[in-house]
């Protein structure tokens, strides 16, 4: 008989925030986005998720996961600051105006 093991979120979220730290982005995204599948609330891992995406160059799919954590938490500075950079980095430089302000309005750096 086999034993199924559950996923122990927090254990997860610490190792994908390792590899981030380690300059791993790409281990980091696999991890994470199992975890915001399984909670896609869960501001903490949207947000590291967003990161990795951005550090691996996945940049629709950080401007997708930034899109989602600014619908789910609209005075996120760092959120808009960061959906501002990664259109900027799309050559999207219009679009990313209206975020540069509303993160400067938020005080975000």
């Amino acid at each position: 008989m086999t034993q199924r093991f559950e996923i122990d979120m927090h254990s997860e979220f610490l190792r994908a925030d390792l590899f981030l730290a380690m300059g791993r982005p790409t281990e980091a995204v696999r991890i994470l986005e199992r975890l915001v599948e399984a909670e896609p609330a869960n501001e903490a891992a949207l947000e590291m998720l967003a990161r990795s995406y951005f550090g691996s160059a996945q940049l629709a799919k950080s401007e997708d996961a930034l899109t989602r954590l600014v619908e789910l938490a609209p005075a996120n500075g760092w959120a808009r600051r960061a959906l501002a950079r990664t259109l900027e980095r799309q050559s999207r430089g219009s679009e990313a105006v209206s975020h540069h302000r509303m993160a400067d309005a938020l005080g975000a750096k």
